[in-house]
């Protein structure tokens, strides 16, 4: 059998909380599944606008409405400075969005990740001011630790707004506004808004302002498609606040009210706008957004949320969905590489053998690669892309379970430093991947020379000569760190009651909620009876199952699984499995998708 972890234990409705009872006598799994995600008031399920956390509770919200306020009214040339993620990019479309709408000078500049790096830095300040001209600039999804680019502006009388929404233990910079829920003392209780929600905020309470004031304005949540992108692909964690902005941003596409470079990108992916779940902002549209500025620039993804024009809209998507499958080709190098490394490691530090060099695509190679404790994977090579290891970082965590941090060299031509290499981290539940790596720069202040980030994804740039003194250091925080929070829990909302197994409850359950990162899509698990099985391709087990009290045979389908596992006369196995709707042919069939699955073995009563 499994070993997993029951999110919610009870299977009795006067167990559950008293406000979940009435739902419950319509469907007990539905209410178990909420009980299980910490819901104990249905109020908390409620998704109208006017649920949403008051715009005046986010410290610096009132003054950076001011000074935009004025610098519409006087003309100010505004120029919108953001970051080149998905998040960062539905930040700046929406600025653009809706400041030209309420009259405003504005442009964007986005970073070339590969010239200029992250943030305000007083580079990107001194491209602005020759390219635009700008009176003030305002950041998108970054800013909080950019103290140089901030005095760099404001020695040219620059007026900063920083608009972000990263984690910092340090005082903001002195810009004119800092709005940024994860600011000190920011009283906001949602801390979970992403870039593009902060700049949701400050757009709305600007539009109030100028609304009641008789001027030019704009109705902000008509770009809720935006907000709910880059929400998801910036994965935010789905606290009331964010289900409400991502649940009104989907209903919008899928009823076709969203911008035309969303429409291309589903065209380019063959997905139906109608048929759009939240998931597919991460899997679907995010990496088509992202492929931009991994591996060019981030301007055309901001165009193609921009366009007006169908055409334009049509050419960019493609554009994009070309970097995204150059991406994919590179990433999916990479990560082979990244595998074989942590292999040849774990071999050779089972073995108790130097690791400094290993035999890899048939030929020595020096990799600088640390693979230590079965703590963490932390890995460097001088030619992998830096636009992809961020990717990389989060395959190697979801595969082995362990923080892993990837690194490739930086770019010379900004860094003036041939020895600067930067890495992208990625963490799992119980590792705060960001502090670990502030410890790291407060226990060793020379060896980092830059970082921040979340609680579950961070960037820093070292030196590539400081690489094993990172390792060291970093390993030596993860020892602390308790042995329980590296075993990987698998959790489980329970078996299904045998009326769930239907397309009215699959079709139902996906709709219920807004399911993502933080409030995690329903997973379920259960005994079948194997009635027969197929090898699809050599890697994919095609199951038709009995459940006790259904009447019909269950189709399920596990991808990528192991046959070399799988045991030809298994009579019951016991899965762990996600509902879902298969199409085929214009058909629809309820079908399992199994996460992980143990054969059963029946005991024999003793005669």
């Amino acid at each position: 059998m499994l070993n997993l972890t029951p999110r919610y234990t009870s299977t009795r409705i006067d167990e559950l909380p008293s406000a979940l009872q009435p739902l419950a006598t319509q469907s007990l799994t539905l209410a178990r599944l909420y009980a299980g995600r910490g819901i104990t008031a249905l109020d908390e399920l409620e998704t109208g606008l006017s649920g949403l956390l008051p715009a005046e509770r986010l410290r610096g919200v009132t003054e950076a409405v001011r000074l935009l306020d004025i610098a519409i009214d006087e003309g100010q040339r505004i120029l919108i400075v953001g970051d080149f993620d998905c998040d960062g990019a539905t930040s700046t479309a929406l600025m653009m969005r809706a400041l030209t709408k309420m009259g405003a000078v504005v442009d964007f500049l986005v970073p070339d990740r590969f010239k200029y790096g992250y943030g305000l830095t007083p580079e990107i300040v001194e491209l602005g001011i020759e390219t635009y001209k700008p009176d003030m600039i305002v950041t998108v999804d970054n800013g909080i630790s950019s103290h140089e680019g901030v005095a760099r502006a404001q020695a040219e009388g620059i007026i900063v707004i920083i608009t972000d929404h990263h984690l910092t233990t340090k005082e903001t910079p002195p810009a004119e506004a800092v709005v940024n829920p994860n600011q000190l003392d920011c009283d906001f209780s949602s801390k979970a808004l992403v870039g593009v929600g902060v700049a949701f905020y400050v757009l709305g309470r600007l539009a109030k302002l100028r609304r009641e004031a008789g001027k030019s304005t704009v109705q902000v949540s008509q770009y809720l498609d935006l907000v709910a992108l880059g929400t998801i692909a910036d994965v935010g964690v789905l606290d009331k606040n964010n289900r409400i902005l991502v649940h009104h941003g989907l209903n919008a596409i899928r009823q076709g009210r969203c911008c035309m470079g969303i429409l291309a990108l589903l065209e380019q992916a063959g997905r139906n706008p109608k048929q759009l779940h939240a998931q597919d902002f991460g899997f679907v549209l995010g990496p088509r957004i992202n492929a931009a500025g991994r591996m060019d620039n981030m301007r055309i993804g901001i165009e193609c949320l921009l366009t007006e024009d169908w055409g334009t809209a049509q050419r960019l998507a493609q554009e994009l969905e070309q970097l995204n499958r150059t991406r994919r080709q590179v990433e999916g190098e990479m990560r082979a590489q990244a595998d074989g490394i942590v292999q040849a490691l774990t071999a050779d530090t089972d073995n108790d053998k130097d690791n400094e060099q290993i035999i890899h695509s048939g030929s020595p190679i020096n990799n600088k690669s640390s693979c230590s404790s079965k703590r963490s994977i932390i890995l460097y090579q001088d030619d992998w892309h830096q636009g992809v290891i961020g990717i990389v970082a989060g395959r190697l965590k979801e595969s082995h379970y362990l923080p892993s941090i990837v690194f490739a060299p930086a770019d010379i031509e900004r860094t003036g430093d041939d020895d600067a290499i930067k890495g992208s981290a990625r963490s799992i539940a119980g590792v705060h991947i960001r502090d670990a790596i502030e410890q790291v720069a407060e226990r060793y202040p020379d060896l980092i020379s830059h970082f921040g980030g979340h609680a579950m994804a961070a960037g820093l740039t070292i030196k590539r000569s400081n690489f094993d003194g990172f390792v060291t250091a970093f390993n030596e925080v993860m020892a602390e760190v308790d042995d329980a929070v590296f075993a990987e829990q698998k959790f489980t909302d329970g078996p299904l009651q045998a009326g769930d197994f239907s397309l009215w409850f699959a079709e139902h359950l996906a709709h219920a909620s807004i399911w993502g990162h933080g409030f995690v899509p329903p997973i379920f698990d259960g005994v079948f009876e194997v009635l027969s099985f197929k090898i699809l391709k050599d890697k994919h087990l095609k199951l038709s199952l009995r459940y006790p009290d259904v009447q019909y045979p269950i189709e399920a389908i596990y991808f990528n699984f192991d046959s070399s596992a799988w045991d030809y006369r298994a009579e019951k196995v016991h899965l762990l499995f996600q509902l879902d709707i298969n199409e085929w042919n214009g058909k629809q069939s309820l079908q399992l998708m199994v996460r992980d699955l143990a054969l059963v073995k029946e005991t024999v009563a003793a005669g």
